[in-house]
């Protein structure tokens, strides 16, 4: 994020590098040359009229106020992280059809290569696992254009490559909009997501896109649904790629699948179910031997302890999770990615407000926030927790939990 106390024009290239415009597209906008652009942003030509300002903003898409350096308070969810062009951009890419581009009057939009639109899933993996969601949530603007074509005129690969990726890439703004608090969004990207999968030549994918349709569904309050999928998906992987003797790989979907079954068993309140799933994920992990990330699963022997953890924490049992989390091995969580790591540090700050060790809450935030800032900045689950903690620490809240207050707007 740029800071207010940069120089004018450097927020002026921030905005414009946000927005995917290069100098001369926005030189052309505002009516200006390139090399007045250039100026602007390194600081050579000083902006003095208001007037110019305000139009640099209209073209910008923000608020005068923003060039100024006086950004507005951050809101939860998307508008926290994005704004609201970023947030219909992503929706659009969404709602768009490519693939049907020769019944559809648009521009022809020229392929990108596979080889190297799989470098920037990668990339986009990598920075969801680092927790960056605006980052990531940005990215996936060009790579929700770029998938749908390569498959419809694959270049240097197949079109079974591109439905490949592009199912990575609607499982990735899956995630992360559900985690921003766009649950419409998370499903219409996870159904997606299913399709694509399905033209593609991995049936692991199509087994791990369930788990982003079944998380959705949880989103919007679906939880048998979501149970029902997970389960029925998970039986019938393992049962097609071997059961016990199936790869890593495939224990490793096949875990994932159950963990998110016994998650949407515990939203339902059906905590035998739940408590059922989890010991088939840990017979799964027992069988993988150790933590791994096979199809981007982080599946093993501690994730599903920080599930059941979670799931004690969706039952209302905050001192039975707490009591599971101090004893999970603390180098092995650490060899976890960030994201899962404050995605468990966050439940585990709703354990300690259960059990009313308000002190101790406001520390798992802070641990959080320290592993994937994002985790806590922009999910709106982790502002309604901060607004609890504010609302019941006794006395003033530590300086750690006001700066975070501060950070994600809910000081009033």
């Amino acid at each position: 994020m740029e800071s207010e106390t940069q120089p004018m024009g450097r927020r002026v290239a921030y905005w414009r590098q946000r927005r995917g415009m290069s100098q001369q597209v926005f030189a052309d906008r505002i009516g200006k040359s390139k090399s007045w652009v250039d100026k602007i942003e390194r600081g050579v030509r000083r902006l003095d009229k208001y007037s110019v300002i305000t139009e640099l903003a209209e073209a910008l898409s923000v608020d005068a106020g923003q060039l100024l350096g006086r950004e507005p308070r951050r809101r939860p969810g998307l508008g926290g992280c994005l704004d609201q062009v970023e947030v219909e951009s992503i929706r659009q890419s969404l709602e768009r059809y490519e693939r049907l581009g020769r019944f559809l009057e648009a521009a022809p939009i020229d392929p990108t290569p596979i080889p190297e639109l799989r470098g920037a899933v990668s990339y986009a993996w990598l920075a969801f696992e680092k927790g960056h969601y605006p980052v990531v949530a940005r990215s996936l603007i060009q790579l929700l254009r770029d998938t749908p074509v390569a498959e419809e005129n694959p270049v240097g690969g197949t079109s079974a490559d591109a439905a490949e990726l592009m199912t990575q890439v609607y499982q990735i703004a899956s995630t992360v909009l559900r985690k921003l608090g766009e649950a419409q969004l998370a499903w219409l990207a996870a159904d997606r997501a299913i399709s694509a999968a399905q033209r593609g030549n991995d049936p692991l994918l199509a087994g791990i896109a369930t788990t982003r349709v079944s998380n959705a569904l949880r989103a919007l309050g679906r939880y048998q649904a979501a149970l029902d999928l997970n389960v029925q998906v998970a039986h019938g992987l393992i049962s097609e790629t071997g059961g016990e003797a199936a790869s890593p790989a495939a224990i490793s979907v096949y875990g994932a699948l159950l963990l998110q079954g016994a998650m949407a068993a515990a939203l339902g309140g059906d905590a035998t179910t739940s408590d059922d799933l989890l010991d088939s994920a840990d017979r799964a992990a027992t069988i993988l031997g150790r933590d791994a990330n096979h199809y981007y699963t982080s599946f093993g022997p501690t994730n599903v302890k920080l599930h059941r953890a979670a799931a004690l924490v969706e039952l209302g049992e905050g001192a039975d999770a707490l009591a599971i989390h101090d004893g999970i091995d603390r180098a092995a969580l650490g060899d976890l990615v960030a994201e899962r790591r404050a995605h468990h540090y966050l439940d585990m700050a709703r354990a300690c407000v259960q059990t009313g060790d308000i002190d101790r809450a406001g520390l798992a935030l802070a641990s959080a926030d320290r592993t994937a800032p994002s985790e806590i900045r922009c999910r709106p689950i982790a502002v309604e927790l901060i607004d609890q903690i504010l609302h019941r620490s006794k006395g003033a809240p530590t300086p750690e939990v006001r700066r975070l207050a501060e950070e994600v707007g809910a000081l009033n």
